[in-house]
């Protein structure tokens, strides 16, 4: 079972793949004649280009090459694993030897071994990941320095920076098991965004803007994010806070996220078997909304996180986390599976894309349709119980009145408990924030305790 990528001739990126198949398997090999059971093994090679600016000025050029190796073997239920960035022989022999050492002296835990052999994947489609861009530093720093120029520009109470960044990369990365799996895959992301500061002393205001992708074709032009974040830093000047009580919450698409992040934590496999989430037992029940879905596609082409096959190697395949507003299935590698007495979702390593289905229009809509409440833009500390799933954040935004936007916000707490902000989840906009894996507009709940600064 070998993914097959295709390449043109421009580039080395198939013999630095081959040229992990071929050292995985030895180091495969080297595991079977000491005798494990069973043995798997993760190579990758990365390379990269940043560029630090501010004020007009270079600060940081730093071009990177990073390869890694992990070996990890099976004495029967029994684990072990060693890692290594050395190719020499000797050091690749002694990870080996070191991995099987480990094993020896563990203990059975009878959840341990390679993901089952018939879930290996056999289809490997090309997904379109590999963008790798021909940038040199000159240009990386020119392309900073204009994004930081046009939002210094764009309005005279842009007083100051916190600069602007580059960033360019693509990595490599073979996984083999003794299944007889080899699987390959090569992917590039591309970033460039910057950060301003507006008003004087106490009355300053900070925030900015990025644009992410895996081409450079991806990205926005840079004066564009430069202006984009210039405009959202000047609408921070002269917070106030508000009158603690319960009100509708508007989070922004780019914050939005941030709930589903807190859903996966509490489905995922870890948790589960540990009990320590307020979801456990839920699969099959209705947590949300019943017009709410939630989408795993991790065969979408040029998707930020698209792969044919997870971590272990395993058949990833589209299917539904929540339909229906029912929780259709957790989030599992096979570790986690055996110890719940379930089947690995093909999650190990994570999920990959992620689309919230949208039952609303734009942000503008969802604004009018909240009327009064607060617009959440950024949401600051951890304050999140994730076996209670208690909910308590410092938030940044605005708040709105009559659906218009009414004046800054800053230095409030929105709280309340996530089963009941699932439940109350009244509108998701079709203003999707493409900078992540988690495809998801802005989010409409229907009440939260706001507490401002009485």
């Amino acid at each position: 079972m070998n993914a097959v990528i295709s390449s043109s001739s421009s580039d080395d990126s198939l013999q630095r793949l081959d040229h992990l198949a071929e050292l995985s398997q030895r180091l495969l090999d080297a595991a079977s004649r000491r005798g494990a059971s069973q043995a798997e093994v993760s190579c990758s090679e990365e390379r990269g280009l940043n560029v630090g600016v501010r004020m007009g000025e270079v600060e940081t050029v730093e071009s990177t090459r990073d390869r890694g190796i992990a070996v990890t073997v099976y004495f029967g239920k029994r684990k072990g694993s060693a890692s290594t960035a050395d190719l020499r022989e000797e050091s690749l022999e002694a990870t080996v030897e070191q991995a099987c050492a480990i094993a020896r002296y563990t203990e059975d835990d009878d959840a341990a071994g390679l993901a089952d052999a018939e879930r290996m994947a056999h289809e490997f489609p090309d997904l379109d990941l590999w963008h790798p861009w021909a940038l040199d530093a000159d240009r990386a720093i020119d392309l900073a320095l204009a994004c930081e120029a046009a939002g210094r520009e764009a309005d005279p109470r842009i007083g100051n920076s916190d600069g602007a960044s580059l960033g360019s990369g693509d990595s490599l990365s073979v996984y083999a098991n003794s299944h007889g799996f080899v699987g390959r895959e090569r992917g590039s992301q591309h970033s460039l965004g910057v950060a301003l500061i507006a008003g004087q002393g106490d009355g300053m205001q900070r925030d900015g803007w990025y644009s992410l992708g895996i081409a450079e074709g991806d990205l926005e032009n840079p004066a564009a994010i430069g202006r984009r974040a210039a405009e959202r830093t000047v609408a921070r000047l002269q917070p106030r806070s508000v009158a603690t009580g319960e009100y509708p919450v508007l989070f922004a698409a780019e914050v939005a996220r941030s709930l589903v992040g807190h859903l996966l934590g509490a489905i995922s496999g870890g948790a589960l078997y540990r009990r320590a989430s307020f979801l456990l037992d839920h699969a099959g029940k209705r947590i949300f909304p019943d017009w709410f879905s939630i989408l795993e596609r991790p065969l979408l082409r040029h998707g930020l996180r698209s792969a044919a096959f997870d971590a272990e190697g395993v058949a990833t395949r589209e299917s539904a986390i929540v339909e229906g507003g029912v929780l259709q299935r957790y989030v599992l590698g096979s570790y986690s599976a055996r110890k719940l007495g379930l089947q690995s979702t093909a999650n190990a390593g994570g999920v990959h894309n992620l689309e919230v289905k949208a039952n609303a229009g734009g942000f503008d809509e969802l604004l009018q349709g909240m009327g009064t409440g607060l617009l959440a833009t950024e949401l600051m500390g951890q304050g999140v119980n994730p076996v209670t799933g208690d909910y308590s954040r410092g938030a940044a935004g605005f708040w709105v009145e009559n659906g218009e936007l009414a004046y800054p916000v800053d230095g409030v707490t929105i709280a309340g408990n996530l089963k009941d902000v699932f439940a109350g989840i009244r509108a998701v906009g079709r203003d999707v924030d493409r900078r992540s894996h988690i495809g998801i507009g802005s989010l409409l709940v229907g009440r939260m305790t706001v507490a401002g600064a009485d």
